[in-house]
């Protein structure tokens, strides 16, 4: 629903993933070319990430020029930020309708830096409207913009063989690693495992799959 509304084809679709073992991944549809995962931001994760953030600040990255990054700025716009991640490193496997909101927004955005990308997002009308309507369609209570959500939302993407993590509150993409299009969706699960198992007590896990139809 929110991708028509965006004026993409309806090629591609979220799908659930049901669960990690292979014969529950076996049930989603092949090719996946983005994983989004929903948890819980807990002390637990945030000193991993504080750490993760420092150790590649030292060591470095690679980071290929053509991976689509945005900040955030707006709160409570996590799954509205990994949409765009998720499209925006698949642009060319999506069929845009002329008049898609999100189409001219990646081309304007194309040139620029991540943080310019979260400053006209904030200004771009179609595309906060569409992610406010499809929040208030969900089945639980939008949060209200100011409340503390501590449910986050990242996107994972294959560019270039390589299995990127955006997130809009880090400050620049993580690389983990190759993949291959076969691959991809088991190896984007490994790095979901990660996760969980970073939190072992927490249950707030929820991963979908951008899949063709």
């Amino acid at each position: 629903q929110f991708l028509k509304q965006l004026g993409i084809h309806p090629d591609w679709q979220f799908v659930d993933v049901y669960g990690m073992e292979p014969e529950l991944l076996s049930m989603v549809p092949r090719p996946v070319c983005a994983v989004l995962l929903l948890f819980p931001v807990t002390e637990k994760y945030e000193t991993f990430r504080t750490e993760e953030e420092e150790r590649i600040k030292a060591k470095g990255q690679d980071v290929k020029s053509s991976v689509y990054f945005m900040k955030q700025t707006i709160n409570n716009a996590c799954g509205t930020i990994g949409l765009i991640h998720a499209i925006a490193n698949n642009r060319d496997k999506m069929n845009f309708e002329t008049n898609s909101s999100l189409k001219k927004f990646l081309e304007d955005s194309l040139s620029m830096t991540p943080e310019e990308r979260a400053k006209y997002l904030e200004t771009y009308e179609a595309i906060r409207v569409t992610h406010e309507s499809s929040a208030h369609e969900g089945q639980t209570e939008t949060p209200s913009i100011d409340e503390k959500v501590d449910l986050h939302f990242i996107a994972l993407v294959n560019v270039g063989g390589h299995l990127y993590e955006l997130d809009g509150r880090k400050p620049f993409p993580i690389n983990h690693g190759e993949t291959s299009d076969d691959s991809f969706l088991e190896d984007a699960i490994e790095v979901c495992k990660k996760f969980m198992e970073r939190d072992p007590e927490e249950l707030r896990f929820n991963a979908i799959a951008l899949s063709a139809a």
